[in-house]
């Protein structure tokens, strides 16, 4: 993915700082995130949706709220109410630039935050909230002693993930009189409420709150074990999927035509991580899957493995060979399996030691009221499948350099 860093006015004229995270293939959807309270644009959780999201699409847009990460402002000045109108003028930087969002995400308090801005946003179709509490004044039950110091001087220091953060009377007052359920039951827009049943932070009883108060569509996924932070990346991996796996029931995704001379479209390999293996691939604008390699070589085990794609293929082809052919001679085939394994195994020629070879030992079930010659002829046919065919006679690979100049644009 590439970023764009930009800068906008806050509800204060303050100067926000911004990145746009785009895709690498084609933009299919803008989507808006507000991260959880004092965090900012640049947490671990909001890094990796936004790279995944990338992965399918879809461009995310993540700012700091007023007073915190790089934006200008006093965090001490600000209250859930200007939260809110931050997010309206980030949504409107969006969309100056021809790229409203249509899809809205908040993290905790900037959960509730989205909930409560997202009927401002007209161009928001899907809103989605992670860890958020159904009462924005919960936030205040983690100030402890420090709260009754914020009523009584006006402000006062509040220790939170093991930093001192200044927070005003302004905003105590404030969220303290901020309900979001009737925002909730007008929302009038797609909702997908992620919570962990573990997050000792905000408890799930808030995410069971605001799927009762929210009218359909609706939907719920727990976050199983995930802390309130999202700070393991598998965590923050599978909830950008499930937002990607969602979203795309609501936003209006127009995907490109193939390009010309690649008739089933682009498959692109993208990277997650650079410290390990996790490899994003979308095979055209429709189609998501993972590879990885195992612990034992380095990788964290969370998709196929290269050799395992090549077998996939070859017993994928096998197969739907196998019943284009039963099914065109409308014989009584019931079904069709094919087990693939890979080694590299040593060659000769005339004698001769040539060095190894790869070998697919292909393995073929057939189901069904078939006669040995019925059963003899579709093994023959399994030989004619193209991407056996590939494999045997060799492949022309061609390979090419993106220039840097057009590099540094996608």
């Amino acid at each position: 993915m590439s970023t764009e860093r930009f800068t906008f006015p806050g509800h204060a004229g303050d100067l926000l700082a911004a990145r746009l995270d785009l895709p690498d293939g084609p933009h299919l959807a803008t989507a808006l995130l507000a991260h959880c309270f004092t965090c900012g644009k640049d947490i671990a959780a909001s890094r990796r949706i936004a790279a995944r999201l990338n992965a399918h699409g879809i461009a995310v847009l993540r700012f700091d709220f007023t007073g915190l990460g790089h934006s200008d402002g006093e965090f001490e000045n600000t209250s859930f109410t200007s939260n809110v109108t931050d997010l309206i003028a980030a949504a409107d930087a969006l969309s100056e630039r021809g790229m409203a969002p249509s899809l809205i995400i908040g993290h905790s308090l900037g959960g509730a935050a989205v909930l409560r801005a997202a009927g401002r946003i007209a161009s928001a179709k899907a809103v989605v909230t992670i860890g958020a509490p159904f009462d924005p004044a919960h936030v205040t039950h983690n100030f402890g002693d420090a709260l009754a110091t914020i009523v009584r001087d006006g402000v006062g220091d509040v220790q939170l993930g093991g930093r001192s953060v200044r927070i005003g009377r302004d905003f105590v007052n404030d969220v303290n009189e901020e309900k979001l359920a009737k925002d909730i039951a007008t929302l009038g827009k797609a909702l997908l409420v992620l919570h962990a049943p573990r997050d000792t932070i905000v408890g799930v009883e808030n995410a069971a709150e605001i799927f009762v108060a929210a009218k359909h569509p609706k939907s719920f996924v727990t976050l199983d074990d995930a802390d309130h932070l999202i700070t393991r990346p598998a965590d923050a991996d599978y909830a950008a999927d499930v937002i990607a796996s969602w979203a795309g029931k609501y936003l209006d995704l127009k995907h490109p035509a193939p390009p010309i001379g690649a008739p089933e479209g682009v498959t692109r390999t993208s990277e997650v991580d650079p410290d390990g293996f996790l490899q994003d691939i979308n095979a055209g604008p429709k189609h998501h899957v993972h590879a990885d390699e195992p612990e034992s070589y380095g990788g964290t085990d969370r998709g196929m493995t290269p050799y395992q794609f090549l077998a996939a293929g070859l017993g994928a082809c096998t197969s739907m060979t196998i019943r284009m052919y039963a099914r065109r001679k409308k014989w009584p085939l019931d079904h069709v399996a094919v087990d693939v394994t890979h080694n590299r195994v040593h060659a000769q020629d005339a004698g001769v030691e040539i060095g190894p070879l790869d070998q697919f030992t292909r393995t073929i079930t057939l189901t069904g009221t078939l006669d040995d010659a019925q059963r003899a002829r579709l093994m023959e046919i399994a030989d004619k499948c193209p991407v056996h065919r590939s494999l045997e006679a060799g492949a022309h690979i061609k390979t090419e350099l993106m220039p840097a100049a057009e590099a540094a644009l996608t």
